[in-house]
């Protein structure tokens, strides 16, 4: 369920107005708690909370906020192609990815998607407000804990060499949402009626998608899709079951 709130416009000590934040995750129990404990922080203000990437994309025009708290994997568009068109329609508004995990190729994703800070689930609200205050700085922030596994100066180099881009990154964001919900286990005609488009175009995106991505049939597309963490395997054994999870999760 979508929650808008614009604010008053009030301010923190000291006459600066407060970072204005939206959060975005499909989990309910979650939203609320980040709700509740950034709202406890004088210097942030809540405009919106919404549960998936489409929502946030339409939220970010309505309410313009200076930073998006974005989850990664959500149905229907998922955070990294919500990044991608918030990041083309808000230049101004900042996002960082919140992730119960990450690996190399998800976090390379992420910035190339256009986010600006990273931060793993586990972490503390202090460290979240620092990620918020940080990138609406115009700063990147990544997780204490990334800094463990991950050489980030070389996983930044990474995310800005044009000739490391393959994959998901060749597709157009309209075939990333296609690819989405074919994972998902949409019909063509499923597909055709939630982007409002004619299923002989989606049947064109699904051609130029698998030659894309050298997918020999659906199955290839939708273990891709896991792979990449754009759909979780639950997900997927909700809209697939004559497909096997073990299969897929190969």
């Amino acid at each position: 369920m979508t929650s808008i709130r614009t604010g008053a416009g009030a301010r923190v000590p000291g006459g600066k107005r407060p970072v204005r934040v939206l959060l975005v995750d499909d989990h309910v129990v979650m939203r609320q708690a980040l709700r509740m404990l950034l709202e406890s922080q004088a210097e942030l203000e809540v405009v919106a909370d919404v549960e998936n990437g489409r929502q946030a994309v339409q939220a970010v025009e309505r309410v313009q906020p200076d930073v998006v708290l974005m989850d990664v994997v959500m149905p229907g568009l998922n955070g990294l192609e919500a990044t991608r068109q918030i990041r083309r329609i808000a230049p101004a508004t900042r996002v960082v990815m919140l992730s119960g995990f990450v690996d190399e190729d998800q976090l390379l994703d992420a910035l190339r998607a256009g986010a600006s800070g990273y931060i793993i689930k586990k972490s503390d609200i202090s460290e979240l407000v620092l990620a918020i205050q940080t990138v609406h700085r115009g700063n990147s922030y990544f997780s204490s804990a990334l800094s463990e596994g991950f050489d980030l100066a070389e996983v930044l180099y990474n995310a800005k060499r044009p000739d490391q881009r393959s994959g998901a990154d060749s597709l157009t964001p309209r075939e990333r949402e296609v690819l989405q919900l074919i994972a998902e286990g949409h019909t063509n005609q499923g597909i055709a009626n939630e982007l409002y488009i004619s299923v002989k175009t989606v049947e064109a995106h699904k051609s130029h998608i698998m030659s894309k991505l050298h997918a020999r049939n659906r199955t290839d597309l939708i273990r891709y899709a896991i792979r990449k963490g754009i759909v979780r395997l639950e997900s997927v054994e909700e809209g697939e079951g004559m497909l096997d999870s073990e299969e897929l999760a190969s």
